[in-house]
């Protein structure tokens, strides 16, 4: 693992994103490189400023009052002495759904005082008229009261909140770790090969191996830790619509395709596709377009670079 790779885990392992196996390979690698502490300490103040920075998002002010409004009806019909749902502990009332739940979750946060609930005054219930004595009929069954639509969108935009603070904060950890806006919009527009090319030149194992061909030059960069092989080339030759470069490794005879590529004018970066192996020499031909039918060479190379 080189330092790149582990810099990506470390911002996971700072937002407790990573999976049980990355988990495991950020570990071993911290292990056995201590002098990369130092990223893991950055990442960790990055994601706790972050933490600290988030306000809290409340429902809409008339939530609680409309919800404990709602609740607090008594049914119609109901029997004499029959508590209205309002009147019933919190505690012991189980939510009708997981919806319900989230809505009770929703407006506990907001203060008791923004609004008061209109309890019925004595006057409201002198004003009932007294019905004949008889044995009470059972109070019909009431089905569960669903949250007022305001409670719902407070749970949704809090949902939402939650979801773009997780992104800002993404962004934000890369930049924290070394990256600015301008380079995170830089890699957007890079070509993968030559993103890979800084990657090989970056690593402490790299190699490269050069030729010259009828008034151009190649370079091949490689890098075992990176796994990655690339060819800059210039002074190549212009094609027509119909053919394409073709990339090779070439083990002992055996030629294996690495992909085909195209020249911005006489000049080309390429990323190699498979992997190379030691000893291995790199080849490019001129093939037609989509690359060598029969997946062995049709032409003789344009040069060929050793790598051994």
């Amino acid at each position: 693992m080189n330092v790149h790779e582990f810099a990506e885990l470390s911002a996971g392992h700072a937002v407790a994103a990573l999976s049980p196996e990355d988990e495991q390979a950020y570990q071993d690698a911290l292990a056995a490189h201590p002098e990369w502490r130092g990223i893991v300490e950055a990442d960790a103040e990055t994601a706790a400023a972050l933490a600290e920075g988030a306000a809290p998002v409340s429902p809409p002010l008339g939530a609680r009052s409309a919800l404990l409004r709602a609740i607090a009806v008594e049914p119609a019909g109901a029997a004499p002495g029959v508590e209205p749902l309002g009147a019933v502990d919190a505690t012991s009332r189980q939510p009708a759904d997981a919806e319900a739940t989230v809505a009770m979750d929703a407006v506990a946060s907001v203060p008791a005082e923004v609004s008061e609930v209109d309890e019925p005054g004595e006057d409201a219930e002198a004003a009932e008229p007294a019905g004949p004595a008889g044995p009470a009929e059972p109070a019909p069954r009431t089905e569960p009261v669903s949250p007022p639509t305001e409670v719902v969108q407070a749970v949704q935009h809090r949902n939402w909140s939650r979801g773009m603070f997780a992104l800002v904060a993404s962004i934000a950890l890369l930049v924290g770790i070394g990256w600015g806006t301008g380079a995170i919009a830089d890699l957007w527009r890079t070509p993968t090969a030559v993103t890979a090319l800084e990657q090989i030149e970056a690593a402490p194992d790299a190699a490269a191996a050069q030729t010259d061909f009828g008034g151009g030059t190649a370079t091949v960069h490689w890098s075992p830790s990176v796994g990655k092989v690339v060819l800059v080339a210039e002074g190549l030759p212009t094609l027509p619509s119909d053919r394409t470069f073709e990339l090779w490794y070439v083990r002992g005879d055996a030629p294996i395709s690495a992909g085909t590529f195209a020249a911005d004018g006489t000049a080309a970066t390429a990323e190699l596709a498979g992997t190379m192996e030691p000893g291995d020499t790199i080849a490019v031909t001129v093939e037609p377009a989509g690359g060598a039918p029969g997946g062995a060479p049709t032409t003789d190379p344009l040069f060929a670079i050793p790598t051994a």
